[in-house]
């Protein structure tokens, strides 16, 4: 079944700013007929959020107006190249921002059947809040989607369907960790106790993080924004503790799979970022394990996440409210881990290239492969000395 363009066309007024659903289960087959309308009416405005594959088919260049509030891979040539703004956006504040100054007219997504009407698949996100302004929402069915999503389907009277595709969300296949990143992991381990609530992001180092968890045999709890296939190898192992929250799936067909037997035997694991990102929430008990990455850190550990002086690398996410959650609960951690250099250069600077997107007061502890450094209650001058010995070069 061929998505119809009038339908898209029929639901878009002059001027209109279009929300585009972000994560691995993007609309992307969508991406052709939001283009081409977009160059034709020349007037329309597009703001979307994290796309972690290629965007092929969305020419941002083609809108009025292109705006993101959390840049992914799949943005950063765009970004880069002036096609679209990146908005810094803590995750938490993306629901106030759509309810506001980038309200959007219409919200664009992909959806599994269900059995009263479409679901959404593989991520929550900032969408459940465009959906309960009321607005009319165009959605492309797509059976091979998980049912991964906690909550009601869509609302019927919002919900125009412009087609169905066979796509599935995004494929990333699962990162294989340098010897620097499981020395990390191995690091990270050893500062976990059993049932705690563990923060982590999909790739190299949460890789080598699950292996160090898994050797450890520490028993944890998953509370992340993003989910990746770490969780699967967690639960085969036994170390898995309760049902796992999240508000993106990102990996491989297993885990999309396995979140989707979850999801249709009602423990759906994606849930909207109102419940995901809320601080009260994060820092209640359990305790929390936040553990999170920076592109690089000053001397004062400082964070920065978004990017080199000379390119955009990420946006900065749910980094900052699961830092600062973690440090102010009574037993959590707020742990920054990164290699020490990266293509030879040290990640530690005397001065950030971009803007701080973690403070150094919401940072707990910082590991890198050579070791950790415990930075609470510390002055200014002694985690400096602290950190020194992370990073020898």
């Amino acid at each position: 079944m061929a998505l119809d363009g009038r339908v898209l066309a029929a639901l878009v007024r002059p001027g209109a700013r279009i929300a585009l659903a972000d994560g691995t289960g993007s609309p992307r087959a969508a991406y052709p007929l939001l283009s081409a309308l977009a160059r034709e009416r020349g007037d329309l405005r597009l703001v979307t959020g994290w796309l972690p594959g290629p965007a092929d088919g969305l020419e941002l260049d083609a809108f009025a107006d292109a705006r993101t509030v959390m840049p992914g891979w799949g943005l950063r040539r765009a970004a880069d190249a002036g096609h679209v703004r990146a908005v810094p956006a803590r995750l938490s504040a993306v629901p106030a921002l759509v309810a506001g100054p980038l309200r959007p007219d219409l919200l664009v997504v992909a959806a599994a059947p269900g059995p009263v009407g479409p679901v959404l698949g593989s991520e929550a996100s900032w969408v459940r809040a465009v959906i309960d302004l009321g607005v009319p929402v165009a959605v492309v069915l797509d059976p091979e989607l998980p049912r991964a999503v906690s909550g009601p389907p869509l609302p019927d009277e919002q919900v125009f369907v412009l087609g169905e595709v066979s796509e599935g969300p995004h494929v990333v296949d699962p990162a294989e960790p340098s010897d620097a990143h499981r020395a990390i992991g191995g690091h990270v381990a050893g500062l976990l106790t059993d049932g705690v609530r563990l923060q982590w992001a999909p790739g190299q180092l949460g890789a080598a993080v699950v292996d160090g968890v898994r050797a450890a045999g520490v028993r944890v709890r998953a509370d992340s924004g993003l989910l990746g296939d770490g969780v699967v190898a967690l639960e085969k192992a036994g170390l898995l503790i309760g049902d796992p929250v999240a508000t993106y799936l990102v990996g491989s067909r297993e885990l999309y799979a396995w979140a989707d037997a979850r999801g249709r035997a009602g423990r759906a694991v994606v849930h909207r970022i109102e419940h995901t990102h809320d601080p009260g929430r994060l820092a209640a008990d359990p305790p929390l394990v936040a553990v999170n990455t920076a592109v690089e850190i000053d001397r004062d550990g400082q964070v920065n996440v978004e990017g080199t002086a000379t390119a955009l690398v990420g946006g900065i996410g749910g980094h900052p409210d699961y830092a600062a959650a973690a440090a102010r609960s009574a037993r959590s951690l707020s742990v920054i881990a990164l290699a020490a250099e990266h293509r030879g250069r040290s990640t530690r600077v005397e001065r950030l290239s971009r803007p701080v997107t973690t403070a150094s007061h919401d940072v707990d502890v910082v590991v890198t492969e050579h070791g950790h450094a415990d930075l609470r209650g510390l002055d200014r001058d002694e985690r400096r000395r602290a950190l020194d010995p992370l990073f020898p070069a």
